[in-house]
């Protein structure tokens, strides 16, 4: 299992992805979901993965070794809807490949991406590419996407993150939306990858990698379930903690 979350803000595009990768208890194994293609002054890409890992492996490895022919690639497409497309389809083959009449149902071929980032001439653009190869773009009211073990960190993105998020805001919260996604979930590990990407930069993306005694995130963990932890204790109780309680129902012994 992985996560890995991405936003869509008005300022620029914010990536972070986690590394471990499981396939049993005693499978445990770090590889990287996190995947950037460039051309400085013309675009960047990041490209984060999660599901099956030879599937999204192979889906890399065509898309690298397509970039530099005269095939359609991910360096020559003139905008990122383009892009996403060929990605999706590129998804498609690989999965055709392996389990060309979809018979080995015992087996999860599938896998999921998320595709972001700015062509010259165009805005910024994030996609969310699905295990069938079709997609959906975030908007502004939509502005962030998640694939993987998404549950646990959803809910302080709800909270936090819009459109307007300053990229400094939106990268602290994707490490507490890790933060509260690792401590319910051990298949979601460190280190943490994190890309940033300003609007109209069309240069390599501010690129972190956050290591398990990385100050900053211990720092930050420790703010955080304090935080929370006072913030309950400060909440007004509910009526009956104030008065006898007595159930509404008849209570038998045993």
């Amino acid at each position: 299992m992985t996560y890995c979350v991405a936003m869509r803000l008005a300022d620029g595009l914010v990536f972070a992805s986690d590394s471990r990768t499981n396939a049993g208890f005693d499978q445990i194994s770090t590889f990287r979901k996190m995947h950037v293609f460039e051309q400085p002054g013309e675009r960047e890409l990041v490209l984060l993965s999660a599901g099956n890992l030879a599937t999204s492996q192979s889906v890399i490895s065509l898309l690298e070794r397509r970039v530099g022919t005269d095939a359609a690639n991910v360096l020559n497409t003139a905008s990122m809807f383009e892009t996403a497309e060929i990605v999706g389809q590129t998804m498609r083959e690989v999965i055709r490949r392996d389990n060309p009449d979809g018979k080995l149902n015992h087996v999860d071929f599938s896998c999921s991406l998320i595709l972001g980032g700015q062509i010259r001439g165009e805005a910024p653009r994030l996609f969310n590419i699905y295990p069938e190869g079709n997609f959906i773009e975030a908007t502004e009211e939509t502005p962030y996407f998640q694939i993987g073990e998404s549950k646990y960190g959803k809910p302080i993105l709800d909270r936090v993150i819009n459109f307007r998020t300053p990229l400094d805001r939106a990268y602290q919260c994707a490490l507490i939306s890790f933060d509260s996604t690792m401590k319910s979930n051990l298949s979601v590990g460190m280190p943490l990858d994190i890309a940033i990407y300003r609007k109209d930069a069309l240069k390599p993306c501010l690129t972190e990698q956050v290591e398990e005694h990385c100050a900053y995130f211990e720092t930050l963990r420790q703010q955080w379930h304090q935080g929370i932890q006072d913030l309950f204790v400060g909440l007004e109780p509910p009526a009956l903690s104030k008065t006898d309680y007595s159930p509404p129902y008849p209570v038998s012994s045993m």
